[in-house]
């Protein structure tokens, strides 16, 4: 299990319409939220998003990053996506749990580990936490995430489950 576990808005507001945030705590324990991830969900609550209040849930951690300057030139980078990979470079034994492409790809480069919504269900299923990702999957899509169908066939392949 890596040391820091810190996850962007997407994935918790995801596993939360789900009904699935608790995997978090399952598969992790305690993890790290940034503040400005609180921040963008509070924004969501606010214009009556179905969003979760993360204060009351023990098991995660609130901390706030100060954006370096590197991460500050990129414009199309979120605030919550920014902190999530600044609290990654400054805690270099982490695993982020991030959806948005730009920031995978500064990942990537940064050689940060990361998974997303979709591995955190992968690992649930290998795990037993649930029983189906093709099930799981499709729900996600129906709440408005975006994955290819040929991604989606290869996840299906890959935990050796029927295309639906």
């Amino acid at each position: 299990m890596p040391e820091n576990v810190i996850v962007d808005t997407s994935p918790i507001f995801y596993l939360h319409r789900l009904h699935l945030i608790e995997l978090l705590k399952k598969l992790y324990g305690t993890v790290i939220v940034p503040s400005a991830v609180i921040n963008e969900l509070e924004e969501g609550r606010a214009q009556m998003a179905d969003v979760p209040n993360l204060h009351a849930f023990s098991w995660i951690k609130i901390e706030h990053a100060k954006i370096s300057k590197f991460l500050s030139l990129i414009p199309d980078l979120g605030a919550g996506e920014s902190e999530v990979l600044t609290l990654g470079l400054e805690k270099p034994e982490s695993l982020i749990i991030i959806d948005d492409l730009l920031a995978r790809h500064i990942a990537e480069l940064q050689r940060l580990k990361f998974t997303g919504t979709v591995g955190i269900i992968i690992k649930a299923k290998h795990k037993g936490y649930i029983a189906s990702v093709s099930d799981v999957i499709n729900q996600l899509i129906e709440l408005g995430f975006r994955l290819s169908d040929r991604l989606k066939q290869d996840i299906f392949r890959l935990v050796d489950e029927n295309i639906s």
